[in-house]
């Protein structure tokens, strides 16, 4: 078993870009934000990341978000609502430039970030929208002023698009919200591969979980033969293992024909992500 999709481009990009686009979900200005919006931190991420929607039903964002307790969804989204999304948008906008004009520095003035935003949203013009909500929302958000911002909301359009394919493929092979996040993890049944999870405690934590749901959920992965009760946890059957592999194969292969031929692109924006990566500011880095 496999955590990625050898040889692919759209794999590439999301393993590229994805620490470039979390900035805006471990950054040292959340705080400030939130206390300026009058908003805790799950109503701030609701909020910001659901934006773009406008003040929809917060079934709608529950449904888009999929792993989410719908209950925090809704309480969460409801305040994000009643402080003002547009407000939570440009709150977000405002930390996401401020932390970038200082991770970058001077290169802030670098032409190539504009042609590199450039250049991402002409990838994301062409995307297939039909069936991918975040995408189709984020799409229609104003493009930002500065460069550096433009990018990161290029790249969150065609993040976001990766995230409903994959939504999707998750859908196909019947694994619904909570369940979905429980599935991804699960125990290897090989040990030596390597793949990026959360750990039980912050799910539960971030997705509003409560440890009883989380032993249900994994009841029923057993009984779907997708995974097993081990001594430490829980860990993919075989039919598990084959499972998770179609569902990232198939993920990829959705945004195959998007990224191909994009390398000299991810190479010119690699820079930008390792600027990112070397501030310390993620989970697992440290400033150099």
């Amino acid at each position: 078993m496999t955590s990625t999709s050898t040889g692919s481009a759209a794999r590439l990009a999301y393993e590229t870009l994805e620490p470039f686009h979390i900035l805006a979900y471990f950054n040292p200005g959340l705080k400030g934000a939130q206390e300026d919006t009058g908003l805790d931190p799950y109503a701030f991420y609701v909020g910001a990341r659901g934006a773009p929607f406008g003040p929809c039903a917060a079934s709608v964002i529950a449904s888009a978000f999929y792993n989410f307790n719908p209950e925090l969804i809704a309480k969460s989204w409801a305040a994000a609502v009643d402080a003002g999304l547009e407000r939570v948008h440009e709150r977000r906008n405002q930390m996401l430039d401020d932390s970038l004009r200082d991770i970058l520095g001077s290169s802030i003035a670098d032409p190539e970030l504009d042609e590199l935003a450039s250049a991402y949203y002409d990838l994301a013009a062409g995307l297939p929208l039909g069936g991918r909500p975040l995408a189709a929302a984020w799409s229609t958000a104003p493009r930002p002023d500065t460069a550096r911002l433009r990018l990161w909301h290029a790249i969150a359009v065609l993040r976001e698009w990766r995230g409903d394919n994959h939504i999707a493929a998750l859908a196909l092979h019947g694994l619904n919200g909570f369940d979905a996040a429980v599935f991804h993890e699960a125990q290897l049944p090989d040990p030596t591969v390597r793949r990026r999870t959360l750990g039980k405690r912050i799910v539960l934590l971030t997705r509003g979980w409560s440890e009883q749901d989380w032993q249900d959920s994994v009841d029923r992965l057993a009984d779907a033969g997708l995974a097993e009760r081990v001594d430490d946890g829980h860990r993919l059957t075989a039919s598990g293992a084959a499972t998770y592999d179609d569902i990232e194969a198939t993920t990829d292969a959705a945004g195959e024909s998007i990224w191909s031929g994009t390398d000299d692109l991810l190479t010119r924006t690699r820079p930008i992500v390792k600027a990112v990566i070397d501030a310390g500011i993620l989970p697992g880095t440290r400033t150099k």
